[in-house]
């Protein structure tokens, strides 16, 4: 849109004189403009906040459970999160629908800090679990709030510029984070990781959440009835995260009692996934629910491969742990160019077009990553792989986000939002559970020595174990392509 538009004055005279009618501030700035500053600073600390943890609290993780006796309750650390923060999206949509995303989101931060400090603080490694779930609980309030705000206070021009910012949020923490939860741990222990990440809550709460009681605050439409809660989705939400974690303990067992478990958790999940997630997301009906699709399939087979790469290098190529690690760095600075570039307006009208590439690039990533095996073929192999794979997936997930918004009213955008973060969380339990057997099934070892083995630096994983991961996961991004050229509404 022009800064300024023309207006003809004296065309009785057979002249135009065009005077220049400057645009309300707000309609010509950027996100970092005077009118949205605060805000946009304060919701990417939000986001930052959230990204420093997911990777600090991760290298801190092994230590805390080894000084809590807590080695074999190791994945509940993880799984707790997850499973809470599935009812937490669900709950968070409804709560930001209908009252505006201002309390969901003051009350997931809070409860984001609570949770660490009890982590921090526990003596017991069920007391640090309980902590990482009222941690769940925050980042599902957090993460759809977020959603919520973006789609009332900025204009559908500067939402992919805003998802560009949060992607561009994660490059610091994602090399920062590890080494300076690894110094913190090594020099004061490993509970001032947990501790000491609360204290940035003040930042981001002192400076967003006026903002957003100015500008996106209350319901959508003020002037309607207030719509009560639907429990029926609360009760499913209660059963996909209920439902995941049963699939998640049975794929952490190697006995034939998982089965129970597993077939508990399968049918806990499928009339809650059907009910949770858009009409025609399962056979990628054209608009909304390719979007949501699109989302999982690419969360999913992009952070399942990513998990077994620094395995990989370690027991196949004999690198070190911490230069197998490094090997993925590079992925945060592509991920964020990938989300600038789909953020240009000159190139809005080509995203489904730059959603199809990126996912051929994921899936290109993936399949290339496995060429390591063979002992001629360099190890940075998988480092540029992967820098292009990151730039695929930084187009595609910010621009799943800005198309979920796009075709949400204000008043679905809650609901909608929860449906893509359910989405990308659960494809990936599904897909790592289903890439962990694999592995297991062809003499790579149990999902939960995975850790043991990358610090140990073991070998004797057979190389086919990470084939059987990384092809099929290839072959799952290029469906995720097939389902990107489906999310215009119309071919």
């Amino acid at each position: 849109m022009s800064a300024l538009e023309p207006r003809d004055a004296g065309t009785d005279t057979g002249t135009a004189v065009e005077a220049a009618i400057p645009v309300p501030p707000a309609e010509s700035e950027g996100v970092l403009g005077r009118t949205y500053r605060a805000l946009s600073i304060g919701i990417v600390s939000v986001v930052f906040l959230i990204a420093f943890e997911a990777t600090a609290v991760g290298t801190a993780m092994p230590v805390a459970a080894r000084e809590l006796h807590g080695i074999p309750l190791y994945a509940f650390a993880f799984s707790a999160y997850f499973t809470t923060s599935l009812f937490a999206m669900v709950l968070s949509g409804q709560w930001a629908d209908r009252r505006g995303p201002l309390a969901p989101l003051a009350t997931g931060i809070s409860a984001f800090g609570v949770g660490l400090l009890l982590s921090g603080t526990a003596g017991s490694m069920w007391t640090f679990i309980a902590g990482r779930a009222v941690q769940g609980l925050g980042g599902g309030l957090v993460i759809v709030a977020l959603y919520v705000v973006i789609s009332r206070a900025y204009p559908e021009r500067l939402r992919p510029s805003i998802m560009a910012a949060f992607a561009a949020s994660w490059v610091i923490p994602s090399v920062v984070g590890p080494l300076a939860a690894g110094s913190v741990t090594e020099h004061l222990g490993w509970r001032w990781v947990f501790i000491g990440i609360p204290v940035l809550v003040v930042f981001p709460l002192a400076l967003a959440l006026p903002a957003i009681r100015r500008r996106a605050s209350g319901p959508a439409d003020p002037a309607a009835p207030v719509e009560p809660y639907d429990r029926r989705r609360i009760v499913l939400a209660l059963g996909i995260s209920v439902g995941a974690g049963l699939l998640q303990y049975a794929g952490q067992e190697r006995n034939w009692f998982a089965l129970l478990p597993a077939v508990a958790g399968v049918a806990l999940l499928v009339p809650a996934v059907r009910g949770l997630l858009p009409p025609g997301t399962g056979r990628a009906a054209r608009g909304l629910p390719s979007v949501v699709l699109l989302r999982g399939v690419a969360a999913g087979s992009f952070i399942a491969a990513e998990s077994f790469v620094p395995l990989m290098l370690v027991t196949q190529r004999g690198l070190s742990p911490t230069m197998a690690g490094l090997s993925l760095a590079a992925g945060g600075g592509t991920w964020a160019l990938g989300s600038y570039v789909q953020s240009r307006p000159r190139l809005e009208p080509y995203r489904e077009r730059l959603m199809v590439g990126g996912m051929v690039l994921v899936a290109a990533a993936i399949a290339a990553a496995p060429s390591v095996l063979i002992d001629w073929v360099p190890v940075w192999t998988v480092a540029v792989a992967w820098a292009f794979g990151c730039f695929g997936m930084g187009m595609v997930m910010a621009s799943t986000s800005v198309l979920l918004l796009k075709l949400s009213a204000p008043e679905e955008a809650g609901a909608n939002s929860a449906a893509l973060q359910i989405s990308d969380g659960l494809s990936n339990v599904l897909l790592l559970a289903a890439g962990g057997a694999a592995f297991a099934a062809l003499g790579g070892g149990a999902m939960g020595a995975v850790h043991e083995a990358a610090e140990a630096g073991a070998s004797g994983s057979h190389p086919g174990a990470f084939a059987v991961v990384f092809l099929p996961m290839a072959g799952v991004a290029l469906v995720g392509a097939w389902v990107a050229a489906r999310v215009r509404t119309k071919p």
